[in-house]
C-alpha cells in the first residue's frame, strides 16, 4: 500500500474478525514500531503480545474505553524501561513510545489489519492496572495499548486538513 493512502486511511478500527493475526504480520508491525525515532536514540520501549484471551478479557476492568479489545484476536501494550532513558526526568519516553505506536499502527494499516490506540498514559491506574496485569517488572511503565486485528468495518478516508491552523514563521 502507498504510504500517503495508508497515512490518510488509518482510522480507529473498533470491529475485528476472529481471525488470528499472522506471526509475520505481528513481527512486521513490531519491526515498524522499534523504526521509530527516539530521543537520543534511547530506544526505551517494550512490547507485550497480548493473544491469550483471559487477558485481553481483562483489560476492559483496567480501561473502559477499551471493551473492542474483547472483541479482537490481539493487542500489544507499548511500555517503557525508564532505566533506558537518555535524558531521564524530562520524559522523552512519553514521545519516544508515542512514535512507535504510530509506525506500528501505520505499518498495521499497510497490511490491511486494522488498529485502535488506547490511551494509558498518563492515566495512574491505568498504568498501574496495566503493569500489574500484565506483569511488568519494577521500573517499567505503561504507555499504552494498541488493539489489532482483522477489520469488521471499512476504513475511509476523511480530510482533516485545516489551513486556518497552519501559521508562517510567527503565529
Amino acid at each position: 500500500m502507498d504510504l500517503f493512502e495508508a497515512l490518510h486511511t488509518r482510522r480507529s478500527i473498533r470491529a475485528f474478525t476472529p481471525e488470528p493475526v499472522s506471526e509475520a504480520d505481528c513481527e512486521t508491525v513490531l519491526r515498524a514500531a522499534m523504526a521509530a525515532p527516539s530521543a537520543g536514540n534511547a530506544q526505551p520501549w517494550h512490547f507485550v503480545v497480548i493473544t491469550d484471551r483471559a487477558v485481553l478479557d481483562a483489560i476492559p476492568a483496567i480501561h473502559a474505553h477499551a471493551a473492542m479489545v474483547t472483541g479482537a484476536p490481539m493487542a500489544i501494550a507499548v511500555a517503557a524501561e525508564l532505566s533506558l532513558e537518555k535524558y531521564p526526568g524530562f520524559g522523552y519516553w512519553t514521545l519516544d513510545c508515542s512514535a512507535a505506536v504510530e509506525n506500528l499502527m501505520l505499518a498495521a494499516r499497510g497490511l490491511g489489519l486494522g488498529t485502535v490506540w488506547c490511551g494509558i498514559y498518563p492515566r495512574p491506574e491505568r498504568m498501574e492496572g496495566l503493569g500489574k496485569l500484565l506483569q511488568f517488572p519494577e521500573g517499567v511503565t505503561a504507555h499504552a495499548l494498541v488493539v489489532i486485528g482483522h477489520p469488521a468495518q471499512e476504513f475511509r478516508r476523511v480530510d482533516r486538513f485545516k489551513p486556518e491552523r497552519i501559521h508562517r514563521n510567527v503565529w
